[in-house]
């Protein structure tokens, strides 16, 4: 077995990457990592440096691989450590540069460390975190975070004594709804009131909308979404890290996995919201829209990708980040992890003594949201 770095993933061909990879999960693929990297996504001006680990058999197959960036700031990552760098600062230690194994501006759950089914998993887990060592070392790193874990890793990293976060999200999951109006069916009649209520007034104003696939998208569609995604951006005084070949690139490479849904006003395109498609789940990334209307964001990002899922028979649906709001339209609260490595004996300590004083509010944060659920309680 053989490890080595690479400092661009199109030395690696497609086939040989996406193989590792499981339920054909979007960001993970090669399709999309190499389009972050060909259109500056990731590299010096963002502060992504890539630093992937691949593991071969002797044979010289792939056998193993980790997207990894060494990183000189805490941006794009949604697990956040602001507070560490600044106690490191006030140490007269530096924090930066870290390792970070994470995919790019996506809090997404997946694999961090892929590894062939047909390998030696814990021979080819053990190598990717000694090569992960080998890169921090090197760079003089401050510590590695792997970010969204599967529950498989998350113990895993455990037993290997790295720090373990948690944190919140909140999924929908299909319980075999027939239509839309099966899934309200299940909800409490105050809160399928609400929805219903929603829903009408996007009809009322005469809203009507359209769903399209990668291959679909003319290039219009695409710089209008890409205008409205960097809107968003601007009136909340950030900095847009996607660029417009960029989704057009995963548009052609990742085909029927890029699905667009596209909302209309009098013929006019008013909003739109980008989503990304495994076999078994939906995953909504990015929207933006031109007028502020009531209920607009969340029959585009919520309810249109809801009726989506019912109708291909997609097990769950993760919106993104944050929002105790989508509790109430069924996106109930899930735990995610994050496993940290922190080279300092003394700060890493303190932080496992953080992750474990912050892992139990977390967990009594879940449980109490888990009493919000809008469905009823006769209804699994």
């Amino acid at each position: 077995m053989k490890t080595a770095f690479i400092k661009q993933l199109s030395d690696i061909t497609a086939a040989a990457w996406n193989s590792l990879t499981q339920d054909n999960n979007p960001f993970l693929k090669h399709e999309f990592l190499v389009a972050l990297e060909r259109h500056n996504c990731v590299g010096n001006s963002s502060g992504w440096l890539p630093h992937h680990i691949v593991v071969y058999a002797d044979d010289g197959a792939l056998i193993g691989a980790a997207p990894l960036y060494l990183k000189y700031n805490s941006y794009g990552e949604f697990v956040f450590d602001w507070s560490w760098a600044e106690a490191y600062q006030r140490n007269g230690l530096d924090y930066y540069p870290k390792l970070v194994g994470a995919i790019p501006f996506t809090p997404m759950t997946g694999e961090r460390l892929l590894i062939a089914t047909d390998a030696d998993q814990q021979a080819v887990h053990s190598a990717i975190l000694d090569a992960a060592l080998q890169v921090a070392d090197l760079y003089n790193a401050s510590s590695i975070h792997w970010l969204f874990l599967t529950a498989a890793e998350k113990t895993r990293l455990q037993q290997q004594n790295l720090a373990i976060r948690l944190d919140c999200q909140y999924h929908w999951h299909n319980n075999d709804y027939k239509s839309f109006d099966d899934y309200l069916s299940r909800f409490s009649s105050r809160k399928r009131k609400n929805i219903l209520k929603e829903r009408r007034q996007i009809q009322e104003a005469g809203i009507t909308f359209r769903i399209v696939h990668g291959p679909e998208i003319t290039p219009q569609e695409w710089q209008l979404f890409h205008h409205y995604y960097c809107a968003i951006y601007d009136r909340k005084w950030g900095v847009p890290s996607l660029t417009l070949e960029f989704f057009e690139e995963i548009g052609r490479t990742l085909g029927n996995q890029v699905v667009l849904v596209l909302a209309y006003q009098q013929g006019d395109c008013i909003a739109a919201a980008l989503n990304l498609r495994s076999d078994t789940t939906l995953y909504g990334r990015h929207w933006g829209c031109r007028d502020q209307i009531p209920a607009l964001h969340f029959e585009t990002c919520y309810y249109q990708g809801l009726e989506y899922c019912i109708q291909q028979g997609l097990k769950s649906f993760e919106p993104g980040t944050q929002g105790e709001h989508k509790i109430a339209r069924g996106f109930l609260p899930v735990t995610t992890w994050s496993a940290h490595w922190i080279a300092h004996p003394e700060f890493r300590k303190a932080i496992e003594q953080f992750a474990l004083a912050e892992a139990t509010e977390i967990e009594k944060r879940v449980v109490a949201l888990q009493q919000l659920s809008p469905f009823r309680s006769d209804v699994a």
